[in-house]
């Protein structure tokens, strides 16, 4: 008896499944920066003459329905909308036992036993007034069934719009629906291999696409963007999913088309594509490229310690076989060892980049190259105006000459007066000096600068 009531329930529950309009005909999404994307989707639905409520369920538990925009494409100007509910009260075992409080539920415990009553609370075991007033305290984890006479009303099974429609024309309509949903994120990942002379860059980028909206998105157009785009911040979201990471991995040959698109950069794949929920895709964004690189070493005394930080520098240029807008994302860095076994060198982050501009990656410090800076001497020459001197050692315990650079920062009103060294004036507060280190060597830098104010 037990077992029949129970099936009744679950009969209860599938009938409740929204299946109005039926499933996507299509569907595009495009995916921003920032965790956000846009979804359009298109579905038949028949529609009387007059008025008609239209449930349309599998969107996204992300959605932000002040974003949804509906119209018909078989007549626009025959079919408005009236109203427009969003409907996110998930059932859950919890949600359900919350609607039933002070109603009459039957439960079958582990032991066989059979309880019927009036639920008094649900916070954490089961409370129960039976019908003779007893009250009775039931552990939720020796509960095996519980039965409910009906589905409360407003527990839904997935998130559905709900929609007040006025028709002047029956019959079907093709309706397309767009919205904003959270949780749908997309990033570009590098993965670069140098060669035994760090000359030379084997460089091919990839596409994340980490999915968490609640909504799978089958045979989908895909389209994402690159770009700052600005956003009002959401006061909260609505629902979270746990992320379940999935990857899909691309072949390494060219599947996006590169555009400009307003003051962003729009990347379009040329095939459709199926991005489920809780999954991580990865795509190919380009084919691997050679690409001739430089390695530089800085020391910034400023920091006050010793390390000299490894950067790799390349030009995004046509001529250095790329010149394409590079979206941000994490560039790392391999190279192979004496032996032949490819070994991780460090990584950093990209910004956007666009063509025939610099790309500089830190990949860590330095072990057998140090630096040191002390001031020397400071002395006051007016009430408006300073020298200060300083001296900068730079040590190479390595077999080979190596070239650092020497960063240096000034303020105000300065002018170098004294120099051991050449040195480039990077910027109105920046100089560099370029050394050139010989093998287990030291080079010493002295200047003195002015100040005036």
């Amino acid at each position: 008896m037990v077992k029949m009531r129970w099936l009744a329930v679950m009969t209860i529950l599938a009938w409740m499944r929204t299946v109005i309009p039926a499933g996507a005909e299509e569907v595009a999404l495009t995916i921003y920066n920032g965790d956000f994307a846009l979804v359009r989707e298109v579905r038949s639905v028949a529609l009387p003459r007059g008025r008609e409520s239209v449930r349309f369920g599998d969107v996204a538990a992300q959605i932000d329905p002040t974003s949804v925009r509906i119209r018909s494409l078989t007549a626009p100007e025959k079919v408005s909308i009236l109203e427009q509910n969003y409907e996110y009260d998930l059932i859950d075992s919890r949600r359900l036992l919350q609607k039933y409080l002070d109603q009459n539920i039957s439960l079958l415990a582990k032991d066989e036993r059979f309880f019927e009553g009036t639920l008094l609370s649900a916070a954490d075991d089961l409370i129960l007034r039976d019908i003779s007033g007893q009250i009775k305290i039931i552990k939720a984890s020796e509960v095996q069934i519980l039965e409910f006479p009906q589905l409360p009303q407003g527990l839904i099974t997935r998130p559905t719009l709900v929609w007040l429609l006025d028709s002047e024309r029956s019959g079907v309509h093709q309706l397309e629906v767009s919205y904003l949903t959270g949780g749908v994120d997309w990033h570009a990942e590098y993965v670069a291999t140098v060669d035994r002379n760090d000359t030379n860059l084997e460089l091919g980028g990839w596409v994340s696409i980490d999915n968490r909206s609640g909504a799978t998105y089958r045979s989908a157009g895909l389209k994402l963007v690159a770009g700052d785009v600005h956003r009002v911040a959401p006061e909260k979201k609505m629902m979270e999913y746990a992320r379940i990471a999935e990857a899909t991995v691309g072949m390494g040959v060219p599947q996006f088309e590169e555009q400009a698109f307003f003051e962003y950069h729009l990347y379009t794949l040329t095939r459709p594509t199926t991005i489920a929920d809780r999954q991580i895709k990865q795509l190919t964004l380009f084919p691997e490229a050679e690409v001739s690189v430089r390695k530089i070493l800085t020391y910034d005394g400023r920091t006050g310690d010793a390390k000299v930080r490894v950067n790799l520098e390349f030009d995004n240029s046509q001529t250095n076989d790329l010149g394409i807008p590079l979206p941000e994302g994490t560039l790392r860095v391999y190279k192979m060892d004496d032996e032949g076994s490819l070994q991780f060198v460090g990584e950093d982050l990209v910004p956007h980049t666009p063509k025939d501009e610099k790309v500089r990656v830190f990949l860590g410090n330095a072990f057998d190259v140090v630096g040191e800076r002390k001031q020397t001497q400071s002395r006051k020459l007016t009430d408006r105006s300073r020298e200060e001197s300083y001296e900068i050692r730079i040590r190479n315990h390595k077999e080979e000459a190596v070239e650092v650079v020497a960063v240096e920062h000034l303020w105000g009103d300065w002018a170098i007066v004294q120099a051991s060294h050449e040195f480039r004036k990077k910027d109105v507060s920046t100089v560099e000096f370029p050394l050139q280190v010989p093998s287990d060597g030291e080079v010493v830098v002295t200047y003195t600068v002015r100040f005036q104010w």
